[in-house]
């Protein structure tokens, strides 16, 4: 297939090898993007398209940034990977500039946020095994949270449709997001951890409650657990803060980290307090890649670009007029939208039941925005930070046009 594609290959001739070659546990959508600036993709026909999803809340400097494009190219003509036997300069760096901003003390570096969240459950139970206590090994998590399809994740995960075919998995407690008496009677003396997100993203963007992570500190507190945060979503500036569990009076003991992180390069991270930097000695877990100088690179300059260009600020006063427009939204067409909910540059439009996200998805792109969903019938927008009023004006308004004419074609359906 490969010989007869053309010298300037269509959207058809790439998506015909793609279902040829690609192993099939994707749905992607019918055309092949090439290349990107700031918040614009464009596909091999050259076709714009406005990104306000950011590669599932990854491209938080929009695309080929300078500053992000120049430290790859610097640091891969320079020294890319050298494995953990040896030091490399950027990824100390790295985990200082983290810690600092973090208040955490120690960084542990791997490849994604599913590795990231799988080093937070096996820093929980070593560190009860290294204290005696080799029965604390259970988990409570929560009712539509996701934290990644590796096994130790998916069993985190409170989504059943992820787990079919995959059990047994556990042990996890799973409970409503939000009841904190839910979780009070979940613990027990063999809850090692609890587990939650300061904004269910996957399961259909679900803000915690006022005082919902306060109540969990306490608790995990209480019965000598452990409190994690899965800010791989809502972390590196989303909520408009650098870690969205801040200002929740609720200190996790250990946080996950991906996504935001290197801007597009893949790079995850779990930063702990000095009270668990034994929990994990050497020889107990590790990350090939983890750490390695083009990722740590890329993270610093992601995090130079949220100093430089103001993007925590910007992610609280754009997502203050994003949420303002999506409720203008919900107002003007109430027959189809139920609520917009969320913090920062991360929302959810929930359409009401009937409408489902992945058949709308496809006419949306069709009119030239690239949304993803979040859960059954929500439209989530996770834009790049750097996002414009005006890129945020035209995506709502190419969404109210789509969404208008669905109840034409329901009708005619």
């Amino acid at each position: 297939m490969l010989g007869l594609l053309r010298e300037m290959p269509s959207n058809a001739d790439l998506v015909a090898l793609a279902k040829e070659r690609l192993y099939p546990n994707y749905r992607p959508a019918p055309f092949v993007l090439a290349r990107g600036r700031g918040c614009e993709l464009f596909d091999v026909e050259g076709r714009r398209m406005l990104d306000l999803c950011a590669g599932v809340a990854v491209c938080v400097a929009g695309h080929a940034h300078p500053t992000l494009v120049k430290a790859i190219a610097d640091q891969a003509a320079t020294l890319m990977h050298v494995s953990n036997w040896f030091y490399n300069e950027p990824n100390i760096r790295l985990a200082d500039e983290l810690c600092r901003r973090s208040g955490f003390a120690r960084a542990f570096f791997c490849n994604s946020g599913a590795e990231a969240n799988e080093a937070l459950l096996k820093l929980a139970r070593h560190h009860f095994y290294g204290l005696g206590q080799k029965d604390r090994v259970r988990v409570v998590a929560f009712h539509n949270a996701f934290h990644g399809r590796t096994l130790g994740a998916l069993a985190m995960t409170g989504t059943p449709k992820y787990h079919e075919g995959f059990g047994p998995l556990g042990p996890v407690t799973h409970v409503t997001y939000g009841d904190a008496d839910a979780v009070e009677r979940a613990m027990g003396r063999d809850v090692c951890a609890i587990m939650v997100e300061p904004v269910q993203g996957e399961g259909g963007v679900f803000p915690a409650p006022a005082g919902f992570l306060a109540r969990l500190r306490a608790i995990a507190d209480h019965h000598g657990a452990l409190l994690f945060a899965d800010e791989i979503q809502t972390g590196i500036g989303r909520l408009g803060r650098f870690l969205g569990s801040e200002g929740s009076g609720a200190r996790p003991d250990a946080v996950s980290l991906a996504k935001g992180l290197g801007g597009g390069f893949p790079i995850g991270a779990m930063l702990t307090t000095e009270k668990l930097a034994g929990a994990l000695p050497p020889g107990t877990h590790g990350s090939t890649f983890g750490g390695n100088a083009l990722g740590s690179a890329a993270a610093l300059a992601v995090l130079r670009i949220l100093d430089d260009e103001g993007l925590l600020e910007a992610s609280r006063t754009k997502g203050e007029a994003l949420g303002a427009m999506l409720r203008q939204l919900v107002q003007e067409l109430p027959e189809i939208c139920e609520t917009a909910r969320g913090q920062g540059l991360l929302w959810g439009l929930v359409m009401r039941p009937g409408f489902v996200a992945r058949e709308v998805l496809p006419r949306i792109q069709e009119a030239g925005v690239l949304l993803i969903g979040a859960g059954e019938s929500v439209l989530r927008f996770s834009p790049p930070l750097v996002v414009s009023m005006a890129e945020l004006e035209e995506g709502v308004r190419v969404v109210r046009g789509v969404l208008s004419a669905l109840p034409a074609l329901k009708a005619t359906a």
